[in-house]
């Protein structure tokens, strides 16, 4: 009996020492591996989709960083000036001195707008319609075209601010589907090992990660800067508005075939 009894011991014994050491080596490897596995290893670990998702989020955080670093000076440069030329031309003493004074200053951000208006006067005056009738139209042309001028000038300011947005809003999904892609790789080793250990599976779901990870560092500084654009290019849309109204108002009174009818 007792021989019976010491066999079923050491039977026992050498069925539970195998489980224990598989255990203690998933342990071991979730603690010592895991813990080896630096960001680019991981990086470098992941599936050919995974990295090419990588790949693309790098392409587009370097294309948005460089968006970013140009209009943060475009922008305030514009902004600066739009605001001292539009005080040069206000302490100007007519709409003439005012005009001359913004072609002197370099590269002006309102000279464009103000070039288009005298453009338009040139023609009025030299059109042969009825006096009355160039009155009737002279200061809708003239508004239009003003406008026309401030929309050219925030049509470049916002130019491939475009793409800040669609990397905003897009970043993330695209992060996303590296993620579950690599999950699914992840599953799928899982069925082949046929075990759901989590040292097993880990690594692949950590490497999977990553990609939503960059997604969102995508994601955040552009759309930060996207509306921080915006809030900066509508001050400069105000101040050009302004200056074209101004620029109406002088026109109105200082041209005496605008002020007044011909008889």
């Amino acid at each position: 009996m007792e021989a019976v009894a010491q066999t079923g011991v050491v039977e026992q014994m050498n069925v539970t020492q195998p489980i224990d050491s598989i255990q203690s080596l998933g342990a071991a490897t979730q603690l010592g591996g895991m813990s080896q596995m630096g960001f680019w290893d991981m990086i470098s670990n992941a599936t050919v989709v995974v990295q090419g998702v990588m790949t693309l989020l790098a392409i587009m955080s370097l294309i948005s960083w460089s968006i970013i670093f140009f209009k943060i000076i475009q922008i305030n440069v514009g902004r600066r000036k739009a605001l001292r030329e539009r005080a040069l031309f206000q302490n100007a003493t007519n709409l003439a001195d005012g005009v001359q004074t913004l072609r002197e200053q370099g590269n002006s951000a309102l000279y464009p707008i103000a070039k288009r208006g005298l453009q338009e006067f040139r023609r009025l005056e030299q059109s042969v319609i009825h006096p009355n009738l160039k009155f009737r139209v002279a200061g809708d042309n003239l508004r239009r075209v003003l406008e026309q001028g401030v929309s050219e000038g925030l049509g470049e300011m916002s130019r491939s601010l475009s793409f800040l947005a669609t990397c905003a809003n897009a970043a993330p999904f695209i992060g996303l589907f590296g993620t579950v892609w690599g999950i699914m790789n992840s599953f799928h080793a899982i069925g082949q090992m046929k075990t759901a250990a989590l040292a097993a599976v880990a690594p692949g779901i950590s490497e999977a990660l990553i990609a939503t990870a960059i997604g969102l560092a995508v994601a955040i500084p552009a759309t930060i800067a996207y509306n921080t654009f915006l809030g900066m290019i509508t001050t400069v849309h105000t101040e050009m508005e302004c200056f074209a109204s101004e620029f109406l108002n002088r026109a109105q009174l200082e041209l005496p075939w605008m002020n007044k009818r011909s008889e």
